[in-house]
């Protein structure tokens, strides 16, 4: 079995490039998915989140935005949360590989968004980075996590840089283009895939 390890930073569009992929019957795993469970409600890694941002935790509930505020103020809080995750996402993320491996599956898809500064980049035969232009990729994490564009960019700021990702890259999609030539992209990444 070989891996295709899928990243990029925040708002990037790699989730659209990810549903892509799972149509055409590649097996994802996807990291912020996981991340979302372990977080929910009575999720395995409240109590630890608690301890680092009791405010952040009640009753058995995230509540995010207290969680992002404070990650915003504190240049170290990421880290330490970092730290109480990966080894939860990966450990699913193994589980997921010993199974798409046991059933012999010859290609899988690790969505990642911290795939290089993790170091998951190591299991992977072959590394796409989705990427767009600062301004698109901005603009997309403000809407979304309906902040003002300023705070977006402080947001981006702590993740590693595109310009690096791009450079650490096997291929680069570009996602700041319209919709078609990103699926076209795609269409000829499988087609290197299946060769």
């Amino acid at each position: 079995m070989r891996i295709v390890g899928l990243t990029g930073g925040m708002g990037m569009g790699k989730s659209t490039v990810a549903a892509m992929l799972a149509r055409a019957g590649l097996p994802v795993f996807d990291a912020d998915a996981t991340v979302r469970s372990l977080q929910a409600e009575n999720g395995a890694a409240l109590p630890a989140i608690a301890c680092l941002v009791p405010s952040a935790v009640h009753n058995g509930h995230l509540d995010r935005a207290v969680l992002r505020q404070a990650v915003v103020t504190q240049p170290g809080l990421l880290r330490q949360l970092e730290r109480i995750m990966h080894p939860m996402v990966w450990a699913a993320r193994n589980r997921f590989l010993a199974h798409y491996r046991q059933i012999g599956t010859p290609w899988v898809v690790l969505d990642v968004p911290l795939l290089f500064e993790a170091g998951g980049n190591r299991l992977c035969d072959y590394v796409m980075v989705v990427s767009a232009p600062p301004w698109v990729q901005a603009a997309r994490v403000a809407k979304r996590r309906n902040v003002p564009v300023a705070e977006a960019r402080k947001l981006i700021a702590r993740q590693m840089p595109d310009a690096r990702k791009r450079l650490l890259a096997d291929i680069v999609i570009e996602t700041g283009v319209p919709l078609a030539q990103t699926q076209r992209q795609v269409r000829t990444l499988l087609r290197v895939l299946k060769a």
